[in-house]
């Protein structure tokens, strides 16, 4: 990571936008801005926290280990997004990674602020408090889809949700290249099984790939192939 000397708006990141007006002095006199190229890590797994990190631009994946030389990725991130609250607890040590998926500016504040922001401003901590929730909520679905999902379930469902993330581009292609790595990685999956899953995607007019550009020609299908898998 280099120190970036641009900074950021003070509006975009999760902090900026909840805290009180107030307190916004208080954030820009302490907050740090860094970029990432792209692959470059925030932090690793079993690192020490020593503070939080908000997306300013760009997008991160959220991994970790998973059996012998597997990850797991756990979220997507992006504008405006936290990572690293994870680590947040008594024992103050990441239990993810955070990898740039592209070139990443990354607002830092250290934990002695964030913890005084959380006490000064009562809407951010609530905030903060239904995400978490949600979060909590969204790992038990992705553990469950794990566990009972076939891989063709589970990759159509991984579409719908970083359609609900990214959305289109102008062009009606996911706005955001994933490779197959990281989308087996995400399902839970072998590289070789998602590809033949997309392959057969493809073959059914359900989606497009053009290099890592995915397009999404029928959602009503895709969320069939999800829902049916679960059972609904």
């Amino acid at each position: 990571m280099k120190k970036d000397k641009q900074g950021c708006d003070l509006t975009t990141c999760m902090l900026c936008r909840l805290c009180l007006k107030e307190w916004t002095p208080a954030v820009e006199a302490h907050r740090r801005n860094f970029s990432l190229k792209k692959g470059e890590m925030l932090f690793k797994e079993g690192d020490k926290v020593t503070g939080i990190y908000f997306v300013y631009a760009g997008k991160v994946k959220v991994h970790k280990h998973w059996g012998k030389d597997k990850e797991l990725i756990v979220r997507f991130a992006q504008k405006g997004d936290i990572v690293g609250h994870r680590g947040v607890g008594q024992e103050l040590v990441y239990p993810i990674s955070a990898t740039a998926l592209e070139p990443v500016t990354i607002c830092y504040v250290d934990m002695a602020f964030f913890q005084s922001s959380l006490q000064v401003n009562h809407t951010f901590l609530y905030e903060l408090m239904l995400f978490y929730a949600s979060e909590l909520q969204e790992s038990e679905r992705h553990m469950r889809n794990l566990a009972h999902m076939s891989v063709k379930g589970r990759v159509a469902n991984a579409l719908l949700l970083l359609h609900g993330k990214f959305g289109f581009n102008t062009s009606g292609v996911l706005n955001m290249k994933i490779s197959r790595n990281d989308l087996a990685a995400y399902t839970g999956a072998t590289y070789e099984t998602v590809f033949r899953t997309l392959s057969e995607l493809v073959q059914d007019r359900i989606i497009t790939i053009a290099d890592k550009e995915i397009a999404i020609i029928s959602p009503e299908k895709l969320l069939r192939l999800a829902k049916e898998d679960e059972g609904l």
